[in-house]
Formats: C-alpha cells, structure tokens, sequence
C-alpha cells in the first residue's frame, strides 16, 4: 500500500522565491530513489504562509531509506541564509482508494 508524506512548512512571505528556487534547483532528485511514486510542491493562494511539499512512496520503508540516505545528503546546509522555512511538520497518510487518470486529459 502506497504511502503519502506532506511536509507542511511555514515559509515567510520574503523567503516564499527562495524556497521554490531551491526545489527547482533539486528538481529530479528525489525522482530516482527506490520507491518513490509522485512529488508536488503547492505554493498558497489564500491568506496563509504554508507550503505542502507532497511525495507518495511504495511504502514506509521506502520513505524511510530516503529520509536516512539521499534526504539527509541534499538537505545539508540549507544554503547561505539558512532554511528558507521558519517551521515544519509531517504529515503521514495511506493510500486508501485512487481515481485513475482521465484518457487525454491532464
């Protein structure tokens, strides 16, 4: 059964640009780990300052083998102001049902 993580972070207005720079500067990272499904990086729309950093596993201990390897390794740092976040939770789900797809639709 595939897992979902959301990471919820609380991102200033002034570092919102930072942070979605430093996604695409890593964008394809996580995409070749074992196990991983599905990544979405939501930016808010409505009066709020938290993002939702979305990845769907294969499993528990897929996630987990990112979070103690690769994770660690491109998270060292946080660049030269430090995390772009001023705050971060985890959210943890189990895929319970799914809709397929559209035919030709996106």
């Amino acid at each position: 059964m595939s897992v979902v993580k959301i990471n919820v972070l609380t991102v200033p207005e002034e570092r919102r640009e930072e942070l979605e720079k430093r996604f695409a500067a890593r964008a394809g990272l996580v995409e070749g780990q074992d196990g991983f499904e599905w990544f979405e990086l939501l930016r808010p729309v409505e009066g709020t300052d938290t993002y939702l950093v979305y990845t769907r596993w294969r499993s528990e201990e897929d996630f987990r083998n990112w979070m103690n390897g690769s994770m660690r390794a491109g998270h060292q740092g946080g660049g030269e102001r430090g995390p772009a976040a001023s705050g971060a939770t985890l959210w943890s789900f189990e895929v319970v049902q799914q809709a397929a797809p559209r035919a030709g639709g996106s």
